[in-house]
């Protein structure tokens, strides 16, 4: 199969925010406890953080992480995660039926995400509770002192503030799963008067207001709609979810997903043109991703389970275990988002450790990658710079999700910095090698490396006996000619091409 691709300096998307390969920590299953924290490990630090994760976490080099949720954050006292761990209370988590023991607070989170190289993204409980509980979180993470919550801070063992930029106003509000569930008018009202107070400690903050949970939800999209116009003039973004699904086992079908991903964003983002227009604002409101990944594997079973356990602490649960095939679909997903990074300006791979994550960890034993960790590797850390406005000429197939799915996605990226130029390309085709002419349009290639992500068995998984079974491993697929360079990428693969220019 031939592809004709254009990458031109005249033709550019946006620069593309670092933060666009954040993370995502809710307190849930064993995300945090032996997740990130297991005290008594042979690799936990004086604070009982695991380092081997913490390794792995730097070296996804992911920019900031959302806390604490997620359905938990919705019925969370953040109060309880502060002070004496020998004082704090046990409680019931009503989202995840389990049993919350608050070992890991406030201050354990900042200063793992400290030694992890990641800004804290910090959410807000408008489920259970509301705007008093709001002001005094951010009092007690931003302010200096000579406060009641800010001296409390202080107190607790943190002299200086964390000064945390990001904050979620809820999280799911439309959702019927979610504690404290509103509807659109009742959360956008919440949510602004919530926005308004915070703005009064400090008005630099950026906040995210929630959209919808997904866009199969029956309110979408009049819900963005509806919360943008209560909240325009005081948030910065709105937030969108979506996870990926497999049931039917059909290969083509999956890799077609990120087109009603691409058409999620693209409406959610004529919303807020709409909302702007209608006020007359020059305010520019953007998209938070902040929850996307793979999530069918075991989600059936999960479901059940959690319906019928006696309130566990820190269950086997959400433990997706991925393949090769999650391989391409996450290669395809966040090149979706380099094509949108002029408004999607903040994402978050859901969830970072054990729970659909890319890290696993074994209570006692080792930390390992799964396969969907180097795709995302990858691209956080090349897919940096601005994004380019490729033009592609190939064949494409229908799906259920959208026709003339193209069978080459691909996704470009200039780091003027380093001096190179990055593509991201993924071969959706089961049987066909696709060779792509690349023509560069206004820059001179010095040399090109390829690297690939492969194998022949869609279902090969990393695990904890075999946790090197998917790679990256280097290629001879790229070489330079013509106008630009020559590609040869086979058949269900994963491609990683960088111009030294």
């Amino acid at each position: 199969m031939k592809a004709r691709v254009t990458a031109s300096a005249a033709y550019t998307i946006a620069d593309i925010d670092k933060r666009l390969y954040g993370s995502f920590l809710e307190h849930l299953g064993r995300a945090i406890y032996t997740g990130i924290y297991e005290p008594g490990h042979q690799h936990a630090d004086e604070q009982g953080m695991r380092r081997d994760v913490i390794e792995l976490v730097r070296a996804l080099d992911t920019p900031i992480c959302r806390y604490p949720g997620g359905n938990f954050v919705s019925a969370y006292n953040w109060e309880d995660g502060v002070g004496p761990k020998e004082n704090r209370p046990k409680r019931l988590d009503l989202a995840w039926r389990t049993t919350e023991s608050n070992q890991v607070g406030i201050h354990e989170f900042a200063d793992w995400a400290e030694k992890a190289g990641t800004e804290m993204m910090l959410a807000i409980n408008l489920g259970s509770r509301g705007l008093d509980a709001a002001r005094a979180f951010v009092e007690y993470v931003n302010h200096p002192g000579g406060t009641y919550w800010s001296d409390l801070r202080r107190k607790n063992g943190r002299k200086d503030p964390w000064n945390c930029r990001v904050w979620c106003l809820g999280n799911e509000m439309d959702g019927p799963w979610q504690i404290g569930q509103k509807s659109a008018t009742e959360y956008g009202h919440l949510a602004n008067e919530t926005a308004k107070a915070l703005r009064g400690l400090d008005p630099t903050l950026e906040l995210v207001v929630c959209g919808s949970s997904h866009s199969d939800m029956p309110t979408y999209p009049q819900w963005e709609a509806t919360v943008l116009e209560a909240t325009y003039d005081q948030v910065d973004y709105i937030s969108l979810h979506m996870y990926f699904e497999n049931y039917e086992k059909n290969t083509q079908e999956y890799l077609a997903l990120p087109v009603k991903l691409d058409r999620y964003i693209g409406t959610v983002a004529s919303v807020i043109d709409f909302v702007k227009a209608k006020r007359r604002s020059k305010r520019e409101v953007k998209i938070a991703f902040d929850e996307w990944n793979v999530w069918y594997h075991n989600r059936k079973e999960d479901a059940e389970r959690v319906r019928t356990w006696d309130w566990p602490e820190a269950p086997r649960l959400l433990e997706d275990i991925y393949n090769f095939e999650d391989v391409l679909q996450v290669g395809c997903i966040l090149n979706t988002f380099i094509r949108r990074s002029d408004v999607v300006r903040i994402a978050c791979i859901a969830q970072l450790v054990n729970v659909i994550a890319p890290i696993m960890t074994e209570p006692g034993g080792p930390a390992w990658r799964q396969t969907i960790y180097w795709p995302f590797m990858l691209a956080s850390k090349h897919g940096r710079g601005t994004a380019l406005q490729l033009a592609v000429d190939v064949s494409t197939y229908d799906a259920a999700a959208a026709d003339k799915i193209p069978w080459l996605d691909i996704a470009g990226t200039l780091d003027a910095d380093r001096g190179t130029l990055t593509f991201f390309a993924i071969n959706r085709h089961s049987s066909e090698a696709i060779e792509a002419d690349v023509s560069l349009e206004g820059f001179r290639a010095k040399e090109v490396e390829h690297t690939i992500i492969r194998h022949d068995d869609l279902e090969a998984r990393n695990t904890m006996q075999a946790p090197d079974t998917v790679t990256p491993k280097k290629a001879d697929g790229a070489r330079l000619g013509g106008r630009g360079i020559e590609l040869v990428l086979p058949p269900h693969s994963y491609s990683m091409v960088r111009v030294t220019l």
